[in-house]
């Protein structure tokens, strides 16, 4: 049997006790977030991500940079652009941080790494941009600067050792202490020449007094090279004689020092591992209960608007017209070009029962609208639903009378949280009393979640063998999930994933792979293959995301940077034909999913559409299997 989660006591207790059995509270995240109240909260590419972040504040200039480049070279030199096609790339992001769009850039980068993970100016680049980006956010951050203001130095110092020794107790692999602390003095160098956290600390420094401050935080770091650093003690150590420059040279109390330290530190272990600040970590938990005030809308980034990426049914956003794919283009009578992308998501957040005006735009055609800030409960499931003329009519598929009559189920699971496992086992129950002799689950965008909730429902589809394994540094964190025998559904399987399918979802995706269990049909998921714990820390309410481990699938393939291969690979989007004339007037609109289709505008009267094309291949692998295998119930209470 797994050990407890309770096991360790500064891990999060989830209060679940479906979950009880399973060890530790691990958390997989990806790149979109949430709309919440007083609160930016990301679910990491990833992110990936999982955050990769893509909300921003607006910062200073890259001309400002680049006189602090001056004053102390050595502090950050910009790498030379290489001779060859990554110039562009590299000429793009320079563009982005002139902008102060430090998130875009963030997300820039790291696409550009997933394609050469080795070439040091993107790295280089892509962790100036996350440090700029981190700063921004958290002084946006209210719980943050209220931190700032009534933690005492002595607490500080104390949350900053605290999270260095949960690093080294828990952290994957092998803490970089010397890349650590000079991270932690870049953190502070960037602070001191950026508006915002200048302001907020009372700072008021000369261009000679910060040129000079810069040159001795300079000294201080080179110094590392012939100081390794061992340890927790080590870290707390170089970053207390950090903070003494500083508050000597600069007048910057030493609790502002510490704490970026702290966000440095666990932003630098690797692009999941985050500084939680309280109202951060209150979101996790939101996350995990699937329930927060807000519009209901899941966003990113995108050329200076924010781009829906889901509307969550039901929801306040949805019930005031905005739908999956649309751009917002300003907030409140501000466009979003004239603010940073975390500005503008800010905008969007607020008290219960205020209202907020949105401009929407699809299509380059533009609505206003009000929506009102509620209560929303997050589905774990949504379109449980068999296949029948009206559902393909409303998905705008192309499906056979054939494959309307084969009792198709389908249901799409947007994320795995902790109630993901009993609404399934309800909504399987219901399917199969209304006829269902297959089914096609839908992770396509599913970022992740519950690690626990994954394996919950992989083991209802799975008699036996392996659904996942994780290895960490340390033993504690070494667990093979097998799964269990009874109460299996035998259904036949179709799973649907593509690039934004990621961490929890591609756990199951590979389970049903490995075990031959069901087809996976779409697009290669995501790559994100690594566990992150949820640590409380003792002052703030804050807390940090950290990496433990990375998980495997039953063959034994890392599923980092690797993802899952669908065994029927289709194109990623939904297209449509060009009209006879007129193609300007064509008003493209948003199918569920996100999924592009285009109606014509007046006077239009041919237009063909090609619909959905994995679900309408999901579709047609379910009624392949079904032809083969009849469903019918069990003496178990399963479906075979």
């Amino acid at each position: 049997m797994p050990r407890a989660i309770f096991r360790t006591p500064t891990r999060i207790r989830l209060l679940n006790e479906a979950l009880a059995t399973l060890p530790n509270a691990r958390i997989e995240q990806h790149m979109h977030f949430w709309v919440f109240r007083h609160r930016r909260s990301w679910l990491p590419l990833a992110l990936a991500i999982c955050c990769l972040p893509t909300c921003l504040l607006q910062t200073a200039p890259l001309a400002a940079q680049e006189q602090f480049t001056r004053s102390a070279p050595p502090v950050f030199i910009a790498p030379e652009l290489p001779a060859n096609s990554l110039d562009g790339v590299l000429a793009e992001g320079a563009r982005l941080e002139s902008l102060g769009r430090w998130g875009e850039a963030v997300s820039h980068y790291e696409h550009a790494l997933r394609e050469t993970p080795e070439n040091v100016a993107l790295q280089q680049r892509s962790d100036l941009a996350k440090l700029h980006f981190s700063l921004e956010r958290r002084y946006a951050d209210r719980s943050f600067v209220q931190s700032l203001q009534t933690l005492t130095p002595q607490q500080a110092a104390a949350l900053y050792l605290e999270l260095a020794r949960k690093i080294n107790t828990h952290y994957v692999t092998a803490p970089p202490w010397q890349n650590l602390a000079k991270r932690g003095a870049n953190a502070v160098a960037i602070g001191l020449g950026e508006k915002t956290f200048c302001a907020t600390n009372g700072l008021n420094l000369s261009n000679e007094q910060r040129a000079t401050l810069l040159n001795e935080l300079y000294q201080r770091t080179e110094a590392l090279t012939t100081r390794p650093l061992a340890g927790p003690d080590d870290l707390a150590a170089f970053a207390a004689d950090i903070a003494r420059l500083v508050e000597a040279r600069g007048n910057l109390r030493p609790s502002a020092t510490f704490l970026e330290f702290t966000a440095a530190a666990a932003g630098g272990l690797d692009e999941y591992s985050a500084f939680l600040t309280s109202d951060q970590l209150r979101d996790v938990y939101s996350q995990i209960e699937g329930n927060f005030v807000g519009l209901g809308v899941e966003l990113k980034a995108d050329k200076g608007a924010l781009l829906i990426v889901h509307v969550i049914p039901g929801s306040p956003a949805e019930r005031a017209g905005i739908k999956d794919g649309d751009r917002i283009v300003a907030v409140d009578g501000r466009s979003t070009e004239e603010l940073s992308t975390d500005e503008a998501a800010s905008m969007l957040t607020g008290e219960e029962g205020s209202v907020v005006r949105v401009v929407a735009e699809t299509a380059g055609q533009r609505r206003e609208l009000t929506v009102r800030r509620e209560h929303v409960e997050v589905p774990s499931l949504e379109d449980v639903r068999i296949v029948d003329a009206k559902f393909a009519e409303e998905k705008q598929l192309a499906v056979s009378a054939e494959q309307l009559a084969a009792g198709v189920a389908y249901i799409r699971i947007p994320a795995f949280q902790k109630t993901t496992s009993r609404d399934l086992d309800a909504a399987l129950w219901d399917l199969h009393a209304k006829g269902m002799r297959t089914l096609v689950l839908d992770l396509r965008g599913n970022p992740g979640g519950l690690l626990t909730a994954a394996v919950e429902v992989a083991d209802k589809f799975l008699q036996q063998g392996g659904i996942v394994s994780t290895r960490g540094r340390s033993a504690q964190e070494d667990f093979n999930y097998q799964a269990h025998y009874g109460g299996t559904w035998r259904v036949p399987l179709v799973v649907l994933v593509d690039g934004d399918s990621a961490s929890a979802s591609e756990i199951f995706a590979a389970a049903i792979k490995d075990n031959e269990r069901g087809d996976i049909v779409g697009q290669k998921s995501y790559g994100k293959g690594s566990v992150q714990g949820i640590f409380p820390l003792g002052y703030a309410g804050a807390g940090i995301r950290l990496t433990t481990a990375l998980f495997y699938s039953p063959n034994g393939l890392k599923i980092s940077k690797n993802g899952v291969t669908p065994t029927i690979p289709v194109e990623s989007h939904r297209t449509a034909a060009k009209p006879i004339q007129q193609p300007a007037t064509i008003a493209a609109n948003v199918a569920p999913g996100g999924y592009t289709a285009a109606k014509p505008a007046a006077g239009i009267s041919e237009l063909k559409i090609v619909g959905d094309r994995a679900l309408e291949a999901g579709i047609q692998a379910a009624v392949d299997q079904s032809r083969n295998r009849v469903a019918a119930p069990a003496a178990d209470g399963a479906v075979k």
